[in-house]
């Protein structure tokens, strides 16, 4: 499941709905995911996402309310970039308590198909 493209705003009545549908992994990993979308477009960098996904390259580890990985990507301008990050979510997890990253190297577009990106 991928976020809409949309700008950096608040969660919607219809996105938090369809949340709630989700196992709580799924969701806090989508909560996660808009959460990198939202800090990274915000932070002091040149990367303005439209997409983000904590699990393109692996698969992030869940522990509880919180969820780490090495795997994320996320697109920015045309180009799909590499992360790092740690998120803990609520213990419904609907809300992010806290997010942080690292943003590594550009993934080339010779890998995109097998990891599932696009343009």
């Amino acid at each position: 499941m991928l976020l809409p493209a949309a700008p950096a705003v608040a969660m919607d009545a219809r996105f938090a709905a369809s949340l709630k549908k989700l196992d709580p992994q799924t969701r806090l990993e989508q909560v996660c995911d808009l959460e990198a979308m939202n800090r990274i477009d915000r932070d002091a960098n040149p990367y303005h996402p439209d997409r983000a996904k904590t699990d393109v390259v692996s698969h992030p580890v869940h522990a509880g309310d919180t969820v780490t990985g090495k795997g994320g990507a996320f697109r920015s301008k045309g180009r799909w970039y590499s992360f790092s990050f740690t998120c803990k979510g609520t213990p419904d997890h609907m809300k992010v308590l806290s997010f942080s990253y690292k943003i590594g190297e550009p993934i080339p577009e010779s890998k995109w198909a097998a990891l599932g990106l696009w343009r």
